[in-house]
């Protein structure tokens, strides 16, 4: 290789998570933080456990776990050969985590005042991925947490052994009734 030629850069990405994916999957929302209790070095946990406390209005803890996922996420790219303003491409599943953690801790260190860190949160986003503020921002809601994985086909199957029933409409009840009078 000479001068003139660099090596292709290699892109960054986060280690996959399955197992922490399938405990956030099957996990209700008071459970998340054992998630995280249980894979404490888990950007993706802890990115979970920041869009959950966002979600519920609670800023201050919003940030404080986004900034956590961010510092660990950041920890693994480095690692990697990651430096920061490099690309941290949406495309890649185990990359969301950071972009998420990111994103949330722009959104609680605004809700908290902090504008500064908010507006570096914004530009280490756009900087990592372009798309992701616009993805995030579709896939998010304040009042519920970013689907991890679902498989759609549970979500849309049918129950099981449920079967119509027709009969009598059940009766409004009377003054008398409410009452207790005969």
């Amino acid at each position: 290789m000479t001068q003139e030629q660099t090596p292709p850069e290699a892109e960054a990405v986060l280690a996959d998570e399955p197992e922490v994916r399938q405990a956030l999957t099957g996990a209700e929302r008071a459970d998340v933080a054992g998630v995280v209790g249980d894979h404490p070095a888990s950007p993706l946990a802890w990115a979970e456990l920041a869009d959950l406390a966002d979600s519920e209005g609670r800023a201050l803890d919003a940030f404080a776990y986004a900034v956590v996922a961010v510092d660990l996420a950041r920890e693994q790219l480095q690692a990697s050969g990651w430096r920061a303003g490099d690309p941290v491409p949406w495309s890649e599943e185990p990359n969301r985590a950071y972009l998420r953690a990111l994103d949330a801790e722009r959104r609680a260190a605004a809700r908290l005042g902090l504008d500064g860190r908010a507006g570096r949160a914004a530009s280490d986003l756009e900087a990592a991925d372009a798309e992701a503020p616009a993805r995030i921002a579709s896939e998010f809601t304040p009042t519920q947490v970013i689907t991890v994985v679902g498989p759609a086909a549970a979500v849309f199957a049918p129950a099981a052994d449920t079967e119509a029933r027709t009969g009598e409409p059940i009766a409004e009840p009377n003054a008398a009734d409410a009452a207790g009078e005969d």
